[in-house]
């Protein structure tokens, strides 16, 4: 029998990684590496591949992260030319790059790993030989002559991975949050409409996995969609917290290297590009090393995750069944449940969102301990904080697109059933007790229970109260709170109560 990997990963070479085709010679302080020929990275970036073949999953996969890059190339550039620290002519070059960038070019050419040593640095030094190599095609010179134009002199300007890496990724989660808070917006407008569709349907409520007292179903999906709503403005708020950056900060927040006129200038043009709020940061050698914002954003997604994975139980619990199960709702059936029981279908898509909400659980710690793990002047865990992150704001927009479209817009109530549930349910009672007191709706309760007798019933043919009166009283709309009658319902005293309903 012959051994089969567990994992498949491509092979970490030794110093060098092997071509079949054309080949370019790079050189930089550790020597000399071959480039495939057409390739517009270069030889940092090639020796990242060759150091860090983690994940088999380069930063590309985050085209929001590839488009920061980029942007943030195209604020310094443009900031740079400002101040007349590069050529204009270069500047305006990288700026167009940048532009290209932006629109889906070149993405392809975006090849370190998403995991990877050096906090950062590979990812600012492909960015940084992308661009480069583009700008040398564009002036007609082959690629990796950087004497024409270089990674480092031209493209990094006033930079250092420490400030760029940093802002490139708190404007890369920025672009995703909107996509992640247009979604929610879209799954909370989804269950408000189920709430009004469902908002004359009686069904019992249940705390502790026990029957309660009554409620609407449409009660039910308000619920949802109000805490949705609040983790949509607790994820609204970091954007703003994620736009303080430490541009201009270069290798640890002295701005060694950098003009004293250029930080305010970066941010003023990438605040410009973005449409965000960016602002510098008042201390910069704290923004270059503190993490704080990842966890905030990572502290929110979990939040929310939380939450919505809490509601996806629900809609199983409510929809369980259909014969044996609680049966209140029918979810949309989307695919054959089982390859053994015939017409058994699964609720596919809340189990997919509690697995999402589950890996955002656990980003959440890994993004924990990775800004623990920051020592002194910079923390270098900032990729893995970076994937995570990501990784969980995309999986979250998906989860919240796919738990609307494919089954809360298509959930239909069993109304036959949730009637019988509360015509046969003790909890009725509960809207008894400020007539007839707590002791005797005890006892009607635990009657109704041993002789399966409706409330209703029971109360009239003990002679506590006439049936247009308990009628009255059990009413759908008194029963779910929709007609207010004792605001919260402590306790209640005769002067308290409309006139006809004292006794």
């Amino acid at each position: 029998m012959t051994d089969v990997p567990a994992y498949k990963l491509d092979p970490a070479p030794q110093g060098e990684r092997t071509y079949t085709g054309p080949t370019r010679m790079e050189r930089d302080s550790l020597g000399e590496l071959p480039v495939p020929a057409e390739a517009y990275w270069g030889i940092h970036t090639e020796r990242a591949l060759i150091n860090f073949p983690i994940t088999g999953r380069s930063i590309s996969v985050y085209s929001d992260l590839v488009n920061a890059l980029a942007v943030v190339k195209q604020a310094c550039a443009r900031a740079n030319k400002e101040i007349g620290s590069l050529d204009a002519d270069k500047a305006d070059l990288i700026d167009q790059i940048c532009v290209r960038i932006r629109a889906g070019e070149l993405h392809d050419q975006f090849k370190v790993g998403v995991i990877q040593g050096g906090a950062g640095t590979s990812t600012n030094m492909n960015t940084n030989e992308v661009i480069a190599n583009a700008a040398l095609v564009e002036l007609g010179h082959p690629k990796g002559t950087y004497e024409h134009f270089s990674p480092i002199d031209d493209v990094n300007r006033s930079q250092s991975t420490n400030d760029t890496y940093p802002t490139s990724i708190k404007v890369a989660m920025s672009f995703t949050l909107r996509r992640l808070l247009d979604e929610l917006a879209r799954l909370t407008d989804a269950l408000d409409a189920k709430a009004v569709e469902f908002r004359d349907v009686l069904k019992v409520g249940r705390t502790q996995m026990q029957d309660a007292v009554p409620m609407t179903l449409g009660q039910e999906f308000r619920g949802f969609a109000v805490t949705l709503r609040e983790d949509y403005d607790r994820l609204e708020e970091t954007i703003k917290w994620l736009s303080e950056v430490n541009l201009g900060a270069t290798a640890i927040g002295t701005g060694i290297t950098a003009d004293p006129r250029y930080a305010a200038a970066a941010s003023r043009h990438l605040a410009e590009l973005t449409g965000l709020p960016i602002v510098t940061a008042s201390d910069l050698i704290e923004a270059t090393s503190d993490t704080g914002v990842f966890m905030t954003v990572s502290g929110a997604l979990k939040r929310c995750a939380v939450k919505l994975s809490k509601i996806c139980n629900d809609l199983r619990l409510l929809s369980s069944g259909p014969q044996a199960g609680l049966g209140e709702i029918s979810l949309p059936a989307k695919q054959a449940g089982s390859s053994i029981m015939p017409g058994k279908v699964n609720p596919v898509i809340p189990e997919v969102v509690n697995q999402v909400a589950f890996a955002v659980i656990g980003s959440d710690a890994t993004v924990t301990a990775a800004s623990e793990a920051g020592q002194l002047q910079l923390n270098a865990f900032e990729p893995v904080i970076t994937h995570q992150i990501l990784q969980s704001l995309h999986w979250m927009t998906q989860a919240c697109m796919t738990l609307r479209v494919n089954c809360i817009d298509g959930i239909e109530a069993n109304h036959e059933r949730l009637a019988l549930m509360v015509g046969s349910s003790v909890g009725v009672v509960t809207a008894l007790t400020p007539y007839l007191g707590y002791a005797d709706s005890a006892k009607l309760a635990h009657e109704a229970l041993t002789s399966h007798k409706s409330i209703a019933d029971l109360v009239v043919d003990s002679g506590l109260m006439d049936r247009e009166r308990v009628e009255k009283l059990l009413a759908p709309a008194r029963l779910s709170g929709l007609q207010p009658v004792t605001q919260a319902m402590p306790v209640i005293v005769p002067e308290q109560l409309p006139e006809d309903e004292r006794s």
